[in-house]
């Protein structure tokens, strides 16, 4: 099948072209900018295909602004949908122990700095969602459980 006629039915399905791409990004558990941004060009095609991301983004995205933002394209489109919750206690299930494990993993004597490149490298998942769900207030987040993990 040559790419012309790939396109040509892409077009002719109501989705948009780069539609496997957004779908890969969607899916992209380290980069919520990633996931915010597929979802912001896929909110332009109300397909089916469409309405079942943005509705796992909606329900399940570690972080809100990328559930806040799905939760809308699909409330455009007309789907009823129920609104993200803000209040959520744990992004990740037993977040504590992962970063116990990651501060038990350097030397004793280490800095806040060292600990953070650490979880970038170890958790990418995990550093990412937080930094995306706490905005401005990540590395004072993280530098207080830094503190508290013992």
């Amino acid at each position: 099948m040559n790419v012309e006629k790939v396109s040509a039915e892409t077009a002719d399905s109501g989705l948009p072209e780069n539609y496997a791409e957004l779908k890969k990004e969607a899916g992209r558990s380290a980069d919520w900018r990633a996931r915010l941004s597929a979802v912001e060009e896929l909110g332009n095609y109300p397909h089916r295909q469409v309405i079942d991301i943005l509705t796992r983004l909606a329900e399940s995205d570690p972080v809100y602004t990328v559930q806040e933002a799905a939760y809308l394209k699909l409330k455009a489109f007309g789907e009823n949908v129920a609104a993200p919750s803000k209040n959520k206690p744990e992004l990740f299930k037993g977040i504590t122990k992962i970063l116990l494990r990651i501060k038990k993993s350097l030397p004793r004597n280490h800095t806040y700095e060292e600990f953070k490149e650490k979880l970038k490298k170890m958790r990418i998942d995990v550093y990412d969602a937080y930094e995306g769900e706490k905005g401005e207030d990540f590395d004072k987040w993280l530098e207080s459980k830094w503190s508290s993990v013992k």
